[in-house]
């Protein structure tokens, strides 16, 4: 996730420079069939092109809400991971008396989370943190993250009878358990269901059609200027297309994604200190992103 205003603008504008090259190539053999050769056909009419671009702006503004509300939902669910993650770690520590164990397997839960979904490769947190017969356990289970809770769970059940727990109190951490698992669902939903395709490509072929017609609008009022006038319109465009397409994948291995190894750590430091458990600090932003 980029956190630096700065590299945002950046990185926006080299991720759009192809984009706007091509656009910028174009509008400069408009002005110069139009303004040397003469090609009169290439003057079209301005009212047609300008209500063109404005059903872009509404299409564009509609694809941008749902991928932006993908984005944001992911975040909601990953603050009830880190939140039911804590009150696990303080309900092991003041109803089981202690237990670091189940502390250290809560803290791999949200590394395991977030290789399932980016699909990435255990970055080594996951065996670094979890006790090892836990990970012989889940050794093979196509949802780690699942399996971990599940595991987790077997434990909570083998202290509660081994102490002779109280069932309400043990109700109350199954309950943050199957929180957990709740937030996790609506985290695979999102990832296992793209965008339509209606929002995710069209608006984007619609967007680059309207910069292609835009100079021919122009020509004719702004003459060799018209790169200037269309290219920094074309940019706006381009613009609103290259922000949807990002926020609609949140966990996609990008700069706009959610940073869940951020917030894995986070939940990792909340657990482990309070059992005394050395741990590594905060991950600091590179370049202005945070992963």
């Amino acid at each position: 996730m980029i956190v630096d205003r700065r590299i945002g603008l950046f990185i926006l504008m080299r991720e759009s420079l192809l984009t706007l090259a091509f656009l910028g190539a174009w509008d400069v053999f408009v002005v110069v069939m139009f303004q040397v050769f003469h090609q009169d056909w290439m003057e079209q009419p301005t009212l047609p092109v300008s209500l063109l671009g404005s059903a872009v702006v509404l299409f564009l503004s509609v694809r941008n809400n749902a991928a932006y509300g993908r984005w944001w939902e992911a975040r909601t669910l990953w603050g009830a991971i880190t939140n039911n993650c804590r009150s696990f770690g303080r309900q092991a520590g003041s109803l089981l008396g202690g237990r670091p164990d189940l502390a250290c397997a809560m803290a791999a839960y949200p590394y395991a989370l977030r290789s399932a979904l980016g699909r990435l490769e255990d970055s080594g947190d996951i065996a670094r943190l979890l006790p090892p017969e836990m990970r012989k356990a889940i050794a093979g289970r196509n949802n780690q993250p699942n399996a971990i809770l599940y595991e987790i769970g077997l434990a909570v059940n083998e202290e509660v009878a081994r102490q002779k727990i109280d069932g309400a109190v043990h109700g109350q951490i199954d309950r943050i358990l199957s929180d957990l698992a709740n937030a996790q669902g609506g985290l695979e939903r999102i990832r296992n269901t793209p965008l339509a395709i209606q929002f995710s490509l069209i608006p984007r072929l619609v967007a680059n059609m309207f910069c292609i017609l835009l100079p021919l609008s122009m020509v004719q009022t702004l003459g060799w200027i018209t790169p200037l006038g269309s290219s920094l319109v074309g940019l706006l465009f381009v613009a609103l297309d290259k922000i949807g397409s990002d926020l609609q994948d949140p966990f996609d291995n990008s700069p706009h994604a959610m940073p869940m190894r951020t917030m894995a750590r986070t939940i990792e430091i909340d657990l482990l200190q309070p059992v005394n458990i050395p741990v590594e600090g905060p991950i600091s932003p590179v370049r202005g992103v945070l992963s």
